[in-house]
């Protein structure tokens, strides 16, 4: 028998997995283009049917909507979220030389000031 974990220890918590293998919890945009998607599948099929009433072609249309929103929340997300990345990468690159370059001949603040100064 496993033993209880004492309470200042944090808890393993079992991730949730949508269809058994995209894990919503770790994978970035996931949980908000499933949350989007089912929004949406509910507001394109409800409101198809209250236009038509027809449930099979509203029910077909809800999955279309949810396919299509979710899959457009998801590649715009993904698309900021690599957006960001880069510029966070170039971000620490420029650190990275402002660090190394601070204070020698080349650091380009140095000789910006030198000319001015003249």
């Amino acid at each position: 028998m496993a033993a209880a974990p004492e309470p200042g220890e944090p808890k393993e918590r079992k991730a949730f997995k949508l269809l058994g293998f995209l894990d919503v919890e770790n994978i970035p945009c996931a949980r908000d283009s499933i949350l989007y998607g089912s929004l949406g599948s509910i507001v394109a099929g409800f409101g198809h049917f209250l236009f038509t009433s027809r449930i099979k072609r509203s029910c077909d249309v809800g999955v279309g909507g949810f396919i299509l929103v979710t899959l457009g929340c998801w590649f715009h997300c993904r698309y900021n979220y690599a957006k960001q990345r880069i510029r966070e990468r170039i971000a620490r690159e420029e650190i990275k030389k402002k660090i190394l370059y601070e204070g020698t001949h080349l650091d380009p603040e140095r000789k910006h000031n030198s000319n001015s100064s003249n």
